[in-house]
């Protein structure tokens, strides 16, 4: 469970490719390396930067092309998606009115459509609602090495890049539909954010560090936030200097029907406030039992859940 959680496997079966001299991920998608590369040409399969992956050309939805050189300045979304998959025709919905309203501000911003369609026909239908960009259909070979390039499990995915082409976010989707008036924009990763329905799926993506508190009203969480913040804040410089991926995600939860549920299904108890770490690809729970939550008490509870030194519960 813990090399699950490290490589963050939510499907089987995954292969993972590792250099043991750094530690490292070299990739992530390692069943489609094999399927690719079945000679192994291109060994040691590490990851390239995206404008040698993306280079080539670019359709729009009015069938004229643009090179992939067009995106150098831009912020860039890079979009795995597909007509048969209703999330992703939802999301699309609401990432049409995203992209507009950030282009609209000012911003350099494009969005590249990687298919997941089955069918060339399904792709020109499902593209021509898209106001962007897309990697040809006929492409495959490209579009295969973009989904190695992030290690793309599971679509809807947007990949949220600087610049430069460096990675800001790997959960655009959450971004987009918690930030229907772009506010937040390129959004930069928070260190704490505040449970709610559109980014409860991150607690299946590895350990979670939610701090339960008796709030019903907007602005209430933010004492809770306050407390919890310089500790995520430390472990978020500690890993991005590593160049690794936090092992841990920090949430404030507060009085809601959505908050109830989780409750319910992690059988945990209702006091408030209440310290938890919860593990659902482990099915584990870590309570701290302590009278007064402090942020000693919070940075002990992370340092020995780190350090493997708390027992857990089953959820």
């Amino acid at each position: 469970m813990k090399l699950w959680n490290k490589y963050k496997v939510t499907s089987i079966p995954s292969l993972v490719f590792v250099d043991t001299v750094t530690g490292k991920v070299v990739c992530r998608n390692g069943l489609l390396v094999v399927r690719d590369d079945p000679k192994g040409l291109e060994f040691p399969w590490g990851p390239k930067p995206f404008a040698e992956v993306v280079a080539g050309p670019l359709l729009r939805n009015n069938r004229q092309t643009t090179d992939s050189s067009s995106l150098e300045g831009h912020y860039v979304g890079v979009y795995f998606s597909a007509h048969w998959c209703p999330p992703c025709r939802s999301l699309t919905r609401v990432l049409v009115e995203t992209y507009r309203a950030v282009k609209e501000s000012g911003q350099k911003f494009e969005i590249v459509f990687v298919s997941a369609d089955r069918s060339e026909e399904s792709f020109k239908q499902y593209f021509s609602e898209m106001p962007w960009l897309a990697v040809p259909y006929s492409d495959e070979a490209r579009r295969s090495r973009l989904n190695r390039l992030y290690g793309i499990q599971g679509i809807p995915t947007l990949i949220l890049l600087d610049a430069e082409g460096h990675m800001i976010t790997r959960q655009g989707r959450v971004e987009v539909l918690n930030d229907p008036e772009c506010r937040l924009f390129p959004w930069h990763p928070r260190p704490v954010l505040e449970l709610s329905e559109s980014n409860a799926v991150q607690l299946h993506e590895g350990p979670c560090l939610v701090l339960f508190v008796d709030a019903e009203e907007e602005g209430e969480l933010e004492p809770a936030k306050e407390l919890i913040q310089p500790i995520a804040e430390k472990l978020m410089a500690k890993y991005k200097a590593k160049e690794e991926e936090m092992p841990l995600l920090f949430f404030v939860a507060g009085e809601d029907d959505m908050t109830e549920s989780l409750r319910d299904y992690t059988n945990l108890p209702e006091a408030a406030p209440l310290l938890t770490i919860l593990d659902m690809s482990a099915r584990a729970k870590y309570v701290s039992d302590v009278e007064e939550i402090t942020p000693a008490v919070v940075d002990q509870f992370v340092s020995d859940f780190l350090a493997d030194k708390l027992k857990p519960e089953p959820i």
